[in-house]
């Protein structure tokens, strides 16, 4: 038997797909295509929607035109020049290639391509095309900007170009260039790429390795990619004005004398290599070329770091004071004027407190002094007002006024917000996160120096101005009819809400404030304002469901044709949408006005783009120990050199209408002011009782204060020497933080107040304030700085240290330390009383054995001159600090404690009259006397409201006198 023979093996055909397997693959990408694009254009629609519940559809419309039409210009470009490239490249391609190993393994690609090479040329070009696009859309602030440039009137001294030249113009051009030479280089590897696959650059041959079209095309894309390098090297000679050295922003002796002619010698270079580039379409060789381009790279490298790096280390280093004092000079006054500092007025002030004064006067010069700490007042907030486990207030209460009574009274403001974390875990359900739990209810308030006539009484220590545990009204009885309490927008509301009965019969769902003595009869509301989007038909749910990712917006039967939808309710986020070009305040506040709860934010128009201003981070600049998170809209990073407060916007907390009112003219608003028109309010129309709480912005003052530390420095040589530099001292409460500024009537003024010390030391250098007054349109605005010219005035940190250290504060706090009751320190207040500077700081009391327990104000500690006081009251501790007793009636003054604003406040403790009639009334009358001459004094030293308070309680106790006379002779 003979062996067969091997048979070859089967080759094993690769397994084929069903048509089943390719229908479904088919179908999971069609499925999946259509929810990408449903996702994309939900986004859209929603967002359209939103724009018109809040009456800013033209808005939405300029973004979406001016974005397309940049997406459609640039893009179509990107895909044109793509396109052209591929095409110019296959079209000029050999026809006759010699058999090289690398083109016919080559062949194989080729042959694949061709058949398809329309499709492949499409689909490449549209993709590069919406890269170009997507990348365009987003210079939509650089565009209107330079379309609706305007001037600001000043002139860098270097190229004498208006300021609104580096604003407006430079950096729209900077992004043409750029794009320019995006399209030389893509277009250069497009071409390359299909030259290279039909033979037209044969690497591996030994000469001929580019063919004739090859090189013309290469060299074409070449010279204007170093055309448009040129152009940039040009147009970076102005950046040497706006950008950032070791020292400050902007043009510096290395910039001046060795950058800029480099920026130049670079410029003439790149326009001969691109001359070089083109004269090789006749040429076809590339000697020249090469030449030029090893040439323009030695420059770069000698002329751009090499230079410059001798220039700086052998010259500008051991001269800095000499060689750069101009540019100093130039940058100094450039800050200055963008950050508005120039009217800073600076005035001597010697500190030396008079601790043998009287304390009636010392008492009316601080009766405005607020000892309520909008910090830690904020527990006793939640726990005294809460109502409910699913209200809060924000962590940092806000400070404004009122005029209640007739007098301007410093109140201490939250509002009682839905705060969902509050529910419990069993209780959150999709209908009672979005259907039943909705919205807040009413604002809780505080006078900001008054304590409760009877302690007893209030356990809190804080005499509240409106609270429905406490049942006082004291705002809502600025309005006739009261005001609308229910805050559906606000800083704590949910994500999204659905609102709306199904009919007028209906039954309301939405929880409302509960009322009753305890506060234990549930109500219920339903929302019937202005605001929200209608969710009625098929249409709006089905896009509601995919952008919140909840398919109960459809199938739940309880959203119904009479449905509306509230989201992006913040308020800030909200004034970031309809005015875009805005950077907005990381504080709103709220305030009753015109039977509304409305929330305030002040709006800044920003650049980091002004010319030989200094560039600072503007979280650097705002932050301390009560700032919040800010998240920037107008810039790609958060640093900026130049700032005004352009914009005053108003939110309302029913219905969401934002108002925005034009408060502050300069070029950037009225270019965007061109943008967007007819979107900003005239000043004028602002109504008189909004006006009254409008007040001059926090992160405002906290960057102009941050740079004028370093600017109210106007000597150049000064200013580098940094010897008279100043900083704000950290909090002593929280030394990983400034010292935030604090608001306070100063001397009869609305202020916003803050301190400085020297760098690296801790004594006191100065003391700034801001008129926060916006209806005294003379002097709203105005920045006062009292220069100490006593070295040895301690600074906040310092002064701290004391009051915690002094053995008489100590020995009082001992008997409420015990126990598990912790102390807690209240903010440390500075202010200018009599001849010196006097520090006033609260001290609160908790225990720390209990969750639920909060802040009590028990005693006040003072310090003035070199004297320590503590009492139970200002006047108490100030008494200390004098070294006389707080019922001290030599002068026939009977004691008053801390008063409000202008009067009013904590009642003032009248001794009972006692013996005959006749003696009551010669009390009575000494007791007026003492009054007037109180008054008197407090008039002398400028105190106005105290000098009226006085009067009108001398008057008072006459009056008295007269009343038992009367009495006594019927």
């Amino acid at each position: 038997m003979f062996d067969q023979p091997d048979q070859p093996a089967k080759q094993q055909e690769p397994p084929q797909r069903s048509g089943r397997s390719r229908a479904l693959i088919i179908t999971a990408g069609v499925i999946v295509a259509l929810f990408i694009a449903l996702t994309g254009f939900s986004t859209f629609w929603t967002e359209r929607l939103w724009f018109s519940s809040v009456g800013y559809s033209e808005v939405f419309s300029t973004l979406l035109w001016t974005r397309v039409g940049l997406f459609l210009v640039f893009g179509g470009l990107m895909a044109a020049v793509v396109a052209l490239n591929i095409a110019l490249a296959y079209r000029f391609r050999p026809f006759f290639l010699n058999a090289a190993a690398a083109d016919l393994n080559l062949e194989r690609y080729r042959d694949a391509i061709t058949p398809i090479m329309g499709w492949l040329l499409a689909g490449i070009s549209l993709l590069m095309g919406a890269f170009a696009g997507a990348s365009a859309s987003g210079q939509w602030r650089a565009y209107s900007l330079w379309r609706h440039s305007q001037p600001f009137g000043t002139e860098d001294p270097y190229f004498g170009r208006d300021a609104g030249f580096y604003v407006f113009d430079l950096p729209w051009w900077h992004y043409v260039t750029d794009f320019v030479m995006a399209l030389a280089i893509i277009g250069l590897m497009a071409a390359a790429v299909t030259h290279y696959l039909y033979g037209g650059i044969r690497l591996s041959a030994s000469s001929d390795r580019v063919s004739g079209a090859a090189q013309v095309h290469i060299s074409v894309l070449l010279g204007v990619f170093v055309l448009a390098k040129a152009a940039d090297y040009w147009l970076d000679r102005f950046d040497l004005v706006t950008g950032t050295g070791s020292l400050f922003t902007g043009m510096g002796y290395t910039d001046d004398n060795a950058v800029l002619p480099a920026k130049e010698i670079l410029t003439g270079i790149a326009l001969i290599c691109a001359v070089l580039f083109f004269l090789n379409i006749w040429r076809r060789t590339w000697m020249l070329p090469s030449l030029g381009i090893a040439l323009f790279a030695l420059s770069a490298i000698l002329l751009g770091l090499i230079v410059p790096g001798v220039v700086q280390q052998f010259q500008v280093s051991p001269n800095v004071p000499d060689k750069e004092g101009p540019y100093i000079a130039a940058n100094i006054e450039a800050t200055r004027a963008a950050y508005d500092l120039d009217d800073i007025e600076i005035e001597s002030y010697s500190s030396e407190p008079n601790t043998d004064g009287e304390l009636e006067t010392l008492d009316a010069a601080t009766s405005s002094v607020p000892l309520v700490d909008p910090k830690v007042v904020s527990q006793t907030f939640e726990q005294q007002q809460q109502v409910r486990a699913y209200y809060s207030v924000p962590d940092v209460l806000d400070v404004d006024r009122y005029e209640i009574d007739g007098k301007d009274r410093a109140v201490v403001v939250g509002v009682r917000e839905l705060d969902q974390s509050g529910l419990a875990e069993g209780d959150r359900t999709w209908s009672n996160l979005h259907r039943v739990y909705t919205h807040g209810n009413g604002v809780i308030a505080a006078f900001g120096n008054q304590r409760p006539e009877d302690d007893e009484r209030q356990s809190s220590n804080v005499q509240w101005a409106e609270g429905q545990e406490t049942d006082e009204s004291s705002l809502t009885e600025l309005t006739p009819d009261g005001y609308e309490s229910r805050v559906y927008y606000g800083e704590k509301s949910p994500t999204y809400s659905i609102v709306g009965k199904e009919s007028t019969d209906g039954t309301d769902v939405e929880l409302d404030l509960p009322k009753g003595e305890r506060g234990d009869e549930n109500q219920t509301t339903t929302y019937d304002g202005d605001g929200g989007v209608p969710i009625g038909n098929i249409f709006e749910k089905v896009l509601y469901a995919v952008k919140f990712g909840e398919p109960n917006l459809v199938l739940s039967g309880s959203v119904h044709e009479n449905s509306k939808i509230l989201y992006d309710r913040h308020p800030r986020t909200m004034v970031e949408k309809v005015a875009p070009w805005l950077t907005v305040d990381s504080d709103p506040y709220p305030v009753v006005v015109d039977g509304r709860i409305k929330w305030v934010l002040d709006g800044y128009t920003v650049t980091d783009k002004f010319p030989l201003s200094q560039r600072e981070s503007l979280e650097t600049m705002t932050d301390d120990s009560l700032a919040d998170d800010l998240g920037f809209q107008t810039l790609p990073t958060d640093e900026i050199n130049y700032m005004r407060n352009s914009v005053k916007a108003t939110v309302d907390a029913y219905d969401g209408e934002v108002t925005l009112y034009e408060w502050e003219t300069d070029p950037i608003s009225d270019a965007w002011g061109e943008v967007f028109p007819d979107i900003l309010q005239p000043r004028d129309e602002i109504p008189d009782e909004l006006l009254e709480h409008l007040r001059y912005p926090d992160d405002l003052f906290k960057v102009q204060r941050y740079q004028f530390a370093k600017y109210h420095e106007t000597d150049a040589k000064e200013w580098y020497d940094a010897s008279t530099r100043w900083e704000v001292p950290t909090d002593p409460e929280a030394e990983a933080f400034l010292q935030p500024p604090y608001r306070l009537f100063l001397d009869d003024t609305w202020a916003l107040t803050s301190v400085y010390v020297p760098r690296g030391r801790a004594n006191l250098v100065s003391y700034v304030s801001v008129n926060s007054d916006a209806t005294d349109t003379e002097n709203y605005g105005k920045i006062s700085v009292l220069e100490l010219q006593n070295e040895r005035t301690d600074g906040p940190g310092q002064v701290a240290n004391e009051l915690s250290s002094d053995e008489d504060v100590r020995e009082e706090l001992l008997s409420f330390t015990q126990g598990g009751v912790d102390p807690v320190p209240g903010n440390l207040l500075t202010l200018p009383v009599g001849d010196g500077l006097m520090y006033v700081q609260p001290l609160y009391a908790k225990r720390s054995d209990t969750e639920s327990s909060f802040p009590i104000l028990r005693f006040v500690t003072v310090s003035y001159g070199d004297e320590i006081g503590i009492g139970t009251t200002l006047r108490e501790a100030i008494a200390d600090v004098l070294g006389v007793s707080a019922s001290d009636t030599t002068t026939g003054t009977p004691p008053v404690t801390e008063n409000p604003d202008g009067g009013g406040g904590e009642t003032p403790t009248e001794p009972e009259p006692s013996g005959s009639v006749n003696d009551q009334i010669r009390a009575l009358l000494a007791e007026a006397e003492a009054k007037f001459a109180a008054a008197d004094r407090a008039q002398a030293n400028g105190n106005s409201v105290g000098w009226a308070r006085l009067m009108e309680q001398g008057r008072d106790l006459i009056t008295e006198a007269f009343a038992l006379a009367d009495a006594r002779d019927s």
